[in-house]
């Protein structure tokens, strides 16, 4: 059979199924992995291995993206990282600050796989004035009411929240008054935030939580 070039074709109209979008990061990893390897194809099997689904399933999620694999060849990485770049947003590098200096702050400000993915952590904010100039991820710890002067100088778009359950709502509130628009917000609570921002909750309580019920029931099962 004739293999089919490996083309770029012009992106549809159609939106992407919110799922594929959800699964792109993951792709996007296993796709920078693969170029730092020096790889220049990868075969939509390996993606899945990698990622721990089904190759018709990865399939399918490329299909509805321009980009396009030869069979038997696979997809060629850079064109794919360059599109699903695009498509999140990652193409142009993103701010972020972090509030929050307690253990999961210092542990997020510390993480060093920020970067390699676009995101640049431009300041670390906390309230408490005993950690309030320390350094923290190679960041001096700044207090929270610099955030708006912050905001403007480094035109930061995304802020993290690290804090208590109580103090997450006045941190958020904070986050909107100084023009952020997008939060990531660890607080094991639920922020009220205006119809313009988006934020995203990532609750470790509540994963452990589903997590026992998966071993419960895999006894059960057992």
């Amino acid at each position: 059979m004739t293999q089919r070039a490996m083309t770029a074709r012009p992106m549809t109209e159609r939106a992407i199924p919110p799922a594929t979008v959800a699964r792109l990061p993951s792709y996007r990893r296993v796709l920078m992995d693969a170029a730092d390897a020096g790889q220049r194809t990868i075969a939509s099997g390996a993606i899945a291995e990698a990622v721990g689904v089904h190759p018709d399933q990865v399939r399918k999620d490329l299909s509805h993206l321009a980009t396009r694999g030869t069979r038997g060849v696979g997809y060629d990485v850079r064109a794919l990282i360059a599109e699903t770049s695009s498509i999140l947003g990652l193409d142009e590098e993103r701010t972020v600050v972090l509030v929050g200096v307690g253990n999961l702050g210092r542990a997020l400000a510390a993480y060093e796989g920020f970067a390699p993915q676009g995101f640049r952590l431009v300041a670390v904010l906390d309230v408490d004035d005993a950690v309030i100039g320390s350094e923290v991820g190679g960041l001096r710890v700044a207090h929270l009411d610099t955030l708006p002067q912050v905001a403007r100088r480094e035109q930061v778009e995304m802020g993290v929240v690290a804090v208590p359950g109580p103090a997450a709502q006045a941190v958020v509130d904070t986050m909107v008054a100084a023009g952020l628009r997008t939060v990531l917000n660890f607080a094991p609570v639920h922020v009220r935030v205006p119809d313009d921002v988006a934020v995203r909750r990532v609750d470790l309580s509540t994963e452990l939580q589903m997590l026992s019920f998966l071993r419960s029931r895999m006894r059960r099962d057992g």
